[in-house]
């Protein structure tokens, strides 16, 4: 049993339908979790696992995603919330405006720590490109810019109710893995 510390419904929900049926239960801390600033996703969350694994004296897990755009040496990366609230996605596609490379990834680290350990961190990460312009309603974020590699159409096209994001599953797949004493 762990604690998973997010407010996010959608993360919640990702996290339910991808242990289902693992035997791994968690419950739910709905709070926001301290931000280190970092490049590295995974950085963050370890820190905040184990920040939380500590204060809470149980083991926890904090998840954290975000865009990276090559064009844009990675952003707005580990800042995707933020750089989304506020210029959101039309604001992505001026700085992309005229940029034939449209390579990006989204990227989901997942951290997980038990008090008086160090915590570990697991990635999921899934390539695709960014849109010439949004497309799409369903979805959350940049969904309706982000066209996964191999897809003509972006995920506010493509969603429909029950996906889990590829990116994210991966992520929870691997922590399942480690938490079954599997190898990764």
């Amino acid at each position: 049993m762990f604690t998973l510390i997010t407010g996010n419904e959608q993360k919640i929900r990702e996290f339910e339908l991808v242990l289902k049926g693992s035997g791994i239960m968690f419950e739910v801390l709905r709070a926001e979790k301290p931000e280190l600033r970092s490049d590295d996703p995974c950085e963050i969350v370890k820190v905040a696992a184990k920040t939380f694994a500590e204060e809470l004296r149980k083991p926890a897990v904090v998840e954290d995603s975000g865009l990276f755009i090559e064009a844009l040496k990675d952003f707005p990366g580990t800042c995707t919330k933020y750089v989304y609230s506020r210029i959101g996605n039309r604001g992505i596609l001026k700085l992309m405006k005229g940029e034939k490379n449209r390579r990006c990834w989204y990227k989901s680290a997942v951290g997980y720590c038990e008090p008086g350990k160090e915590p570990v961190c697991f990635l999921g990460v899934e390539e695709g490109r960014i849109a010439e312009k949004e497309k799409g309603k369903e979805g959350w974020g940049q969904d309706p810019i982000f066209i996964p590699k191999g897809k003509s159409k972006t995920y506010g096209e493509l969603r429909m109710a029950g996906d889990v994001n590829l990116f994210r599953k991966d992520a929870v797949e691997a922590l399942k893995r480690y938490l079954k004493g599997e190898s990764l």
